[in-house]
């Protein structure tokens, strides 16, 4: 099983995610583009956002999800965090009909309720991938999906870029990364009773070499991933 640590070409000092998250939060919202996941959230056609009545927002940030969930129409949305700093942002948001303070893989959120679990940009600081779909599928309502964004494993391998911001004092500070595969997360969803059913990958193009021109070896490759995943 490959690491990131094989690929990292920054060696930042590295946080733990709730430290980085808590250190990100005042400057996110600058930080993080629309292409990355919203932007591949409105190619899927699975699920039928229309029809989702509750949804888990796990990982939810400053609640740009949720306020993205907000615009399909969905009015009940529980988002989970670890780090306070999202969570004082999600709530000045106001998108989330709750939000509470928990690991993604230990949320404290009722068995077999949501139509939708979704989470966006978190699955590389787990360092497993079983614990996190086991617990979207305790959430998971009958007939429900699981939606998933990452950074996608080739842009990791090729970059060797973790995930990382800058510090109040200019210094760039790695936030724990782990690299997963594609395979992994197919090993591990369906370990835990779901079925992939829809994916998207989002390339660098244009778009993105207008906000970050050094990027432009990178033209073509895929950057970010979203998978659907559904539950009998």
């Amino acid at each position: 099983m490959a690491t990131f640590a094989e690929f990292d070409r920054r060696n930042y000092r590295t946080v733990d995610a709730v430290t980085g998250y808590d250190g990100w939060a005042a400057t996110y919202e600058q930080t993080v583009m629309d292409e990355m996941d919203l932007a591949l959230l409105e190619r899927l056609r699975r699920p039928e956002w229309g029809r989702v009545r509750r949804a888990a927002d796990l990982g939810c940030g400053t609640g740009r999800t949720g306020g993205w969930l907000r615009g399909q129409g969905i009015t009940h949305i529980d988002g989970v965090d670890a780090s306070a700093g999202m969570l004082e942002r999600a709530e000045v948001r106001g998108a989330h009909t709750s939000l509470r303070r928990r690991d993604v893989r230990d949320t404290g959120l009722p068995d077999d309720t949501y139509d939708l679990v979704i989470a966006s940009l978190i699955d590389e600081h787990l360092p497993e991938l079983a614990p996190f779909y086991a617990e979207a599928g305790r959430l998971a309502a009958p007939d429900a999906h699981c939606v998933v964004v990452s950074y996608h494993p080739q842009f990791m391998m090729v970059t060797g870029m973790p995930t990382h911001y800058t510090s109040g004092s200019g210094e760039p500070v790695a936030i724990s990364t782990h690299l997963h595969l594609i395979s992994e997360h197919v090993t591990a969803a369906t370990a835990a009773g779901w079925t992939l059913t829809a994916m998207a990958e989002a390339l660098v193009d244009d778009r993105w070499l207008e906000r970050k021109p050094k990027w432009a070896d990178l033209r073509g490759h895929p950057f970010t991933m979203a998978t659907v995943w559904s539950r009998p």
